[in-house]
């Protein structure tokens, strides 16, 4: 009865739910918010708009926002929580304890108060871009990463942090997030362990004309990061040159042989140049070594050829003298026998103490005419008869 009453009178039944909110509407006016209830408004000829919202979705998004705020600004601020960031902030929100959204600089989030509690936090990129690891923690934890840039530092490196082009601090080993709103972050890593280079298959022309190639070999470590970055393009680049050009000045000042005679003064001659040139760049290098000398197939031939002759020279001299000190002990075994006869004859003796142990029958001669001795010996009777 009372229904068809209030509809005689131009009035219209409005039910709210308790998770809804409604903005009401007469002539095209906002006349007020809707709580949950029964509401019965003025509805003549159809003037009447309700506006319904669900509070599961809290943030207001409506074409009468600005009508709202500017007409009922009371009623607006008992309803909403109004969120704004200035150019270089940025507002992290979170709804009943709850990561809810991350809001980039100028913009501004109007939610409905009633689907709280809301709390923000403003966070200053001019200052730092740097992201506070336990709220980073949660923004990943709620994959809400499209304003964050994460770039990760493993052990033996270093990050070297640019903004906008400019380099502002190193990172140490782990990992790191900035707000990506608005500046460029780059983060450019840099191994500082040791490190070793190869330049192989150099070629150099030596003093004397001869084409070598040369392997060289060198390790290293980046002792100072922005320095190495911000000086050349490619610090292994510069290093690789510096080898080249060092050991190409260094051999093409020495002959073939000097350069195999002196390999290791030679190692340290061009050693030196690279080290202070790379020290200026923020690379220490340790070990710098001439590996290889390779030669030309025909020059190999040859020096095979000098070497054997050398080699069959140095024999022939060893011959020689040994065969003078034989002929020299010779003669100086003579010349004792000469002056003594004693042992000349003990020498004969000697030489026939040993035929006589080689033979089974020797005949003596004592020098008497017609008189002599025979020894006869069996070597398996072990008898002697005379």
């Amino acid at each position: 009865m009372k229904t068809i009453l209030e509809k005689a009178l131009g009035r219209e039944r409005v039910l709210v739910k308790e998770n809804e909110r409604a903005v009401a509407l007469y002539k095209g006016e906002i006349q007020a918010i809707l709580m949950p209830g029964e509401h019965w408004l003025a509805n003549r000829r159809g003037n009447l708009e309700i506006s319904r919202h669900d509070l599961k979705n809290p943030e207001f998004v409506s074409a009468y926002e600005k009508a709202l705020f500017d007409k009922l600004p009371d009623v607006a601020a008992r309803h909403f929580t109004v969120v704004r960031t200035g150019r270089t902030d940025v507002a992290v929100i979170e709804r009943d304890g709850a990561l809810h959204a991350v809001l980039t600089p100028d913009r501004k989030l109007v939610l409905w108060t009633d689907a709280g509690p809301w709390k923000v936090t403003s966070v200053d990129t001019a200052a730092d871009l740097a992201v506070d690891p336990a709220l980073m923690c949660r923004i990943g934890q709620a994959r809400k990463t499209e304003h964050v840039f994460l770039h990760l530092v493993v052990d033996g490196q270093v990050g070297l942090l640019f903004v906008d082009g400019v380099y502002t601090r190193t990172l140490a080993a782990g990992v790191h997030a900035f707000w990506n709103v608005g500046r460029m972050v780059q983060v450019k890593v840099v191994d500082i362990k040791r490190q070793s280079l190869d330049v192989a298959g150099q070629e150099v022309l030596t003093k004397d004309r001869v084409t070598i190639r040369v392997n060289i070999a060198a390790e290293y470590r980046v002792v100072d990061p922005v320095t190495a970055v911000s000086t050349v393009k490619d610090f292994s680049e510069a290093l690789y040159r510096a080898l080249q050009y060092a050991f190409r000045k260094t051999l093409g000042a020495l002959t073939l042989d000097q350069i195999l005679d002196k390999k290791v003064t030679v190692d340290e001659d061009a050693a030196a140049k690279v080290r202070d040139d790379m020290a200026a760049i923020g690379v220490e290098v340790s070990d710098i070594a001439l590996k290889d000398v390779i030669l030309p197939g025909d020059m190999r031939e040859i020096l095979n050829q000098v070497v054997s002759a050398e080699k069959q020279a140095e024999a022939n001299v060893i011959r020689r003298r040994e065969e003078t000190n034989a002929t020299r002990s010779l003669l100086n075994t003579a010349k004792v026998m000469a002056e003594n006869p004693v042992v000349l004859r003990l020498k004969e003796l000697e030489a026939l103490e040993t035929i006589a142990g080689k033979v089974e029958r020797l005949t003596v001669h004592t020098g008497r005419a017609g008189c002599s001795t025979i020894w006869s010996s069996s070597v398996n009777s072990g008898t002697d008869t005379a």
